[in-house]
């Protein structure tokens, strides 16, 4: 019984030392599936660029808080061509953006206060006039896609 038992402990043994064999020797695919499937664009120039531009209302790392709302929930949600377009061509709340949004009622987070008394709804701009956005708006995504999946901490991404 002791031998089978010292057999079946070495069986094991010897599974457990080839199932890690098998990962170390698959690494590297692994790493280049991954490679290939991110987004393309510049992490490093998509974090400069939203430094410069976004974070000013979206906050240093677009996480809450922030006067404007956290934005890794919802670039998470999204693939790059609807992140361009809601960048670049629209971002208000017009019909089209109900359809698209629901039709609740803005969110207290999207008014601010005016001088007067009163709300004003805070709008992001639609920057397809701005060279220096249209020009990295594919890096912009490579950065916050990489946020909001967790590729990605806070601060400055390594080069």
């Amino acid at each position: 019984m002791t031998l089978l038992r010292s057999l079946a402990g070495a069986v094991s043994l010897a599974a457990v030392l080839a199932a890690c064999a098998v990962r170390l020797d698959n690494a590297e695919p692994a790493r280049q599936l991954a490679r290939e499937s991110a987004p393309a664009g510049s992490a490093v120039e998509g974090w400069r660029l939203f430094n410069q531009r976004c974070a000013a209302c979206h906050g240093k790392d677009a996480a809450a808080p922030a006067p404007m709302p956290d934005l890794l929930d919802r670039v998470a949600q999204m693939g790059p061509r609807r992140f361009a377009n809601l960048v670049l061509a629209r971002y208000d709340w017009s019909q089209a953006v109900a359809a698209d949004e629901g039709y609740a009622p803005i969110p207290r987070m999207y008014l601010r206060a005016t001088p007067l008394g009163g709300t004003q709804v805070l709008e992001m701009p639609a920057w397809a006039k701005d060279p220096a956005v249209v020009d990295h708006v594919a890096d912009l995504y490579a950065y916050l896609s990489a946020r909001a999946d967790g590729r990605l901490g806070t601060g400055a991404p390594p080069r």
